[in-house]
């Protein structure tokens, strides 16, 4: 490389950093402005600094109250993503919420806490309870809806993770490994896609960056899982998928080649969606279809616009 060349690069990075400081400062800023001004927002907030960032939470339907008490505990599927040198976790966290008729007053800010809106005496509200050695950090988790002992996880590795968090201690021994039940196999690439059928228990399906949907039925399988089938209609990294909540044999993935698939299982094509939709101008990252009506589902793109979808389900 010259000199003038090299010169060049120095600066765009220079300049680079120049403009993420700046972006760091509004973000700063902004949050500043908003936790100043959240008593006049909400009546309760709550706040917890977790050791490591995470890259997935998902409420655990299970939700229990205590005789005497002003909150129900709630409970938190997270995941850690850490440094390359410290173990990563899936993690169960309990949240404890005020009850409907708890009196909550709002200008009540606890700086030590950063907890606004105090309730009864508790403290520690937010607090992790079982932690399970993960290999990589957890791109994404999900309990199995039939049941929620049942977690899959997304992993930095192309393997999709099963967990029954009954069969694990709530801490790890030390110098003890990553043990998922199930090794769910098929893809080449890591992901996020991941979700649960809603219909047929121990039944789930995964998109990842090589573009593939994999389909696993763990059901009398051995610990290492092939996918049934692999559905290969994306040109792109897959960002999402999910299952339609009213049809069984339908679901959806969206991806970086900015289309929404619509795939029905029961016409056996692997590589041809039942529709294919030119849905944003930029890549799609997330998927829902309503749980109220049989033809509608969201999406959320990289160019800023959720789209609500009308399905014709045949």
């Amino acid at each position: 490389m010259s000199k003038a060349a090299s010169t060049a690069a120095h600066a765009d990075d220079n300049e680079s950093d120049v403009e993420e400081t700046a972006q760091e400062r509004v973000i700063a800023e902004e949050y500043k402005i908003w936790k100043k001004n959240t008593p006049f927002l909400y009546d309760l907030v709550m706040t917890h600094a977790l050791d490591w960032p995470a890259l997935t939470v998902q409420w655990l339907p299970n939700v229990h109250t205590h005789s005497g008490n002003d909150y129900s505990s709630h409970k938190l599927l997270l995941g850690t993503h850490t440094d390359n040198e410290s173990q990563n976790y899936l993690m169960v966290a309990e949240v404890r919420l005020p009850l409907e008729d708890t009196e909550i007053d709002a200008r009540n800010y606890d700086d030590d806490s950063s907890e606004l809106g105090g309730f009864g005496g508790a403290s520690g509200k937010v607090e992790v309870q079982i932690k399970i050695n993960h290999a990589g950090e957890v791109n994404r988790a999900r309990y199995m809806p039939q049941n929620d002992l049942i977690v899959a996880t997304k992993t930095v590795s192309s393997d999709v993770y099963i967990f029954d968090i009954s069969k694990h201690p709530s801490t790890p021994a030390e110098g003890s490994g990553c043990n998922p039940d199930f090794r769910c196999i098929g893809h080449t690439k890591e992901g996020y896609g991941l979700c649960w059928d809603p219909h047929q228990t121990h039944h789930l399906i995964s998109g990842s960056d090589d573009g593939i949907v994999c389909e696993w039925d763990l059901a009398n399988a051995g610990k290492q899982v092939h996918p049934l089938n692999k559905y290969t209609g994306h040109t792109d990294v897959i960002g999402d998928v999910a299952w339609h909540m009213h049809h069984q044999k339908l679901f959806g993935s969206v991806g970086d080649d900015k289309k929404l698939l619509i795939w029905d299982m029961r016409l056996k094509s692997f590589d041809k969606p039942l529709t294919s939709v030119n849905a944003h101008d930029a890549p799609v990252n997330s998927l829902s279809f309503s749980p109220f009506s049989e033809y509608l589902l969201a999406t959320g793109s990289s160019d800023k616009v959720g789209i609500a979808i009308v399905v014709r389900v045949p």
